[in-house]
This record gives C-alpha cells, structure tokens and sequence, in this order.
C-alpha cells in the first residue's frame, strides 16, 4: 500500500526551489514520487507518494535543507 503525504512549503518562488525541494525529498526512503503545485508568494503543495507514512521530522528536515519552510501537513491513505 501507498501513502500520500501533502503539506505545505513556503518561500518557493520559482521552477529552481521546486527542483530543490524535489530532490531534497526524493532522497527520503520509501518515496516514489513528489509533485509540487508552485504559488509564489504563498503556501505551495506539495504531495509525497511513499511505501510508507514519512516521519514528519524527516520531510521537515529535508524541506529545511532545501532552504525552505514546511506549514502543517496531513496524511492520506
């Protein structure tokens, strides 16, 4: 079974911070796919596919290292 994991990141302004943010999680174990919906100056969404539920230290971490900011999530079956 899958999960997906959607949440927000802010600060993204463009199709380089995607790709950051992109790869940042991609490196996660388990992760399948990500796909972010870019709004600049606002709360993009991101959706992580993944074998199994992330940890959410380990996104926000990721999404930090990245250079950017995580706002609250929530997990989908």
């Amino acid at each position: 079974m899958t999960h997906t994991t959607t949440f927000g990141v802010d600060g993204m302004t463009c199709g380089h911070c995607v790709s950051a943010v992109t790869s940042e999680l991609t490196a996660l174990p388990g992760v399948q796919d990500v796909a972010i919906q870019l709004v600049v100056g606002g709360s993009s969404s991101v959706s992580v596919v993944s074998d199994a539920p992330l940890p959410d230290n380990a996104v926000s971490e990721a999404v930090v290292e990245a250079g950017y900011a995580v706002t609250p999530r929530r997990s989908l079956l």
